[in-house]
């Protein structure tokens, strides 16, 4: 098939049972049933999209979309556990628990002015046109999403060569490159994760236009930009989406500021990001918590520090700088991908902790060990060293404060000293008992004066 081709296969490939690797016993029980129900009320019904994808490649799907000729308000007839959603897309889910069936009704590619399909400056804005199976095969976005799975006869049905891309492991359009990209500039940034996720090339009649039409991906919304942003940071490919945006040209959309001050920085700076990044791939794969806050707080770095330099220079005050760099890079970057405060916040908090770690007087340190940001901020400070090797005495000794016992630790410290006096302190907190702040002293209370000629109790 040309990779610029837009029609159907001249004959569409049923894949029999026997040719694949999809077998019933992988696919989640609550989308067979789906799958059934629809048969059985007189509809066609497919398992589509990127869980076959995923199933064919040997993955393990944890979204399953369903394609039928179905109405939505058809398919909620079928379902009591169902509900409509949508305005650009009309769907219909049906929800078991915790899992949600997406179904999808055929969509036709072109509008013949009887349905409801809007585009915006050539974005498609709203797409409610029904149509055929193949219809819907055209009109998805990259050939290994548009095969159809049926428990008809458990084939996979192929109408625009994806079953053979997913064998070749080849990222390809439907249709003209840059025609689809300007309908959806987002389609740019599904290329690259999915090529990480799946560990994909991306064909070059897909790739080649990336670069030339990056800049329309500032007039996508910026929630959706950070909805993709966590798909491709926190999914356990980051580091290879990472590099995907950086040899595609894209990273600068998504970050430019950080882009422009991690090109000046170097390659130390550019091996603390690469180092988050796959620490946060580890985790994943461990199956251990991972944020937002600190994997933005690492790719933003190399602004804040730039940021911050330039404000010192200016005569700035260190705390006030760090402040206000913090603010203007956050403030910049949430312009162009959407920030959420509570994470915001914490990227905040884990810059600012930075300066502290230089201290080790007795009472500061309990206070640092004590802040519910301490772990993050100290997991940051390891990765600066691999930037900054100076950093290594602090990074030993913070490692060790977090494990001596508190009485051992104080008697290692030297109390805050006035001159030459020794300011005494308050026996040291158990380490993280969240009381490290110093004990307040209880106030006298003060009696409200009475009221002239009030007798006295």
């Amino acid at each position: 098939m040309s990779s610029n081709a837009i029609s159907t296969l001249s004959q569409p490939v049923h894949v029999a049972r026997d040719q694949h690797p999809i077998s019933r016993k992988d696919i989640s029980p609550n989308a067979l049933r789906v799958l059934y129900r629809l048969r059985e009320g007189g509809y066609a019904s497919y398992l589509v999209g990127g869980a076959v994808r995923d199933l064919l490649t040997g993955g393990q799907p944890k979204d399953y979309d369903v394609a039928t000729d179905a109405t939505p308000e058809q398919v909620k007839q079928l379902f009591r556990n169902c509900r409509l959603i949508g305005r650009r897309f009309r769907l219909a889910h049906v929800v078991y628990g915790r899992e949600i069936i997406e179904v999808a009704t055929f969509r036709a590619n072109t509008d013949d002015g009887t349905g409801d399909r809007e585009l915006e400056d050539g974005r498609l804005v709203r797409d409610n046109v029904y149509g055929t199976i193949e219809d819907d095969a055209v009109r998805r976005d990259f050939t290994a999403n548009a095969l159809y799975y049926t428990v008809e006869d458990f084939s996979v049905r192929d109408f625009v060569g994806g079953f053979e891309d997913v064998q070749n492991r080849v990222l390809r359009l439907i249709g003209d490159p840059e025609t689809r990209y300007r309908e959806d500039p987002v389609r740019m940034l599904r290329a690259i994760r999915l090529a990480a996720k799946l560990g994909f090339s991306i064909a070059p009649s897909a790739a080649e236009p990336i670069p030339r039409l990056a800049a329309l991906l500032d007039g996508a919304a910026s929630a959706r930009l950070f909805d993709e942003c966590l798909k491709m940071f926190l999914t356990g490919h980051a580091e290879r989406s990472f590099l995907g945006l950086e040899a595609h040209g894209l990273l600068p959309a998504l970050f430019p500021q950080a882009t422009q001050a991690l090109a000046r920085a170097g390659e130390p700076t550019r091996a603390m990001v690469l180092a988050a990044l796959e620490s946060t791939d580890r985790r994943v794969a461990e199956e251990r918590p991972v944020t937002p806050a600190f994997l933005l707080a690492a790719l933003l770095w190399p602004a804040y520090t730039e940021e911050m330099q330039a404000l010192l220079a200016q005569g700035l005050d260190p705390a006030v700088a760090q402040q206000r760099a913090a603010d203007r890079v956050i403030l910049h970057q949430a312009q162009r991908v959407a920030l959420p405060r509570r994470f915001s916040l914490a990227m905040e908090e884990i810059w600012l902790l930075q300066a502290r770690f230089g201290q080790r007087q007795r009472k500061r340190v309990f206070r640092l060990l004590a802040h519910p940001r301490f772990r993050a901020a100290y997991d940051f400070l390891e990765l600066r060293a691999i930037q900054d090797p100076e950093l290594q005495p602090e990074v030993e000794f913070w490692r060790e404060a977090q494990i001596v016992p508190a009485e051992q630790l104080a008697e290692k410290l030297a109390p805050v000293r006035k001159g030459r006096k020794a300011v005494a302190e308050p026996d040291a907190p158990p380490v993280g008992d969240g009381s490290a702040l110093a004990p307040v002293k209880k106030r006298r209370r003060r009696r409200r004066p009475r009221p002239a000629g009030s007798p006295e109790t």
